[in-house]
C-alpha cells in the first residue's frame, strides 16, 4: 500500500510536489526538485 506525502521546499518553505511512498518507509524522501517560487533547483524533503 502506498501513501500521498507533500514536498516542502527547504528554502523557502512552499510546498510545491505531491508523491507516493511505501507505507512502511522509514525514512523522509528528499528529492532535488525545482522551485516555481525561488527560481532554482532546491531540495525538497517530506513534510509531517
Amino acid at each position: 500500500m502506498r501513501k500521498k506525502v507533500i514536498l516542502i521546499c527547504s528554502e523557502c518553505l512552499s510546498r510545491n510536489y505531491t508523491s507516493t511512498v511505501k507505507e512502511g518507509q522509514t525514512t523522509r524522501l528528499e528529492l532535488k526538485k525545482f522551485c516555481p517560487k525561488c527560481g532554482k533547483m532546491t531540495l525538497h524533503k517530506e513534510s509531517k
